[in-house]
């Protein structure tokens, strides 16, 4: 299996190469355009380990049934 280092590499990779094809094709990419939209996306991700360090959470799925 494939380190963390490696796969946050080639998701970079892969994003740069995906960013470069929507710029030549000129077409809005489908992430925010500007930094900060993107530091939400940032503050998503890191609230969202932060619950789960602390391990505190309601499970919303399994309280209605799903």
């Amino acid at each position: 299996m494939a380190s963390t280092a490696t796969l946050t590499v080639l998701a970079t990779l892969t994003g740069l190469a995906v960013g470069f094809l929507f710029a030549f094709l000129r077409v809005p990419i489908p992430a925010p355009p500007e930094l900060p939209g993107i530091m939400g996306i940032v503050g998503i991700y890191l609230g969202y380990k932060l619950v789960m360090r602390l391990d505190v959470g309601f499970d919303l799925l399994e309280s209605l049934g799903l």
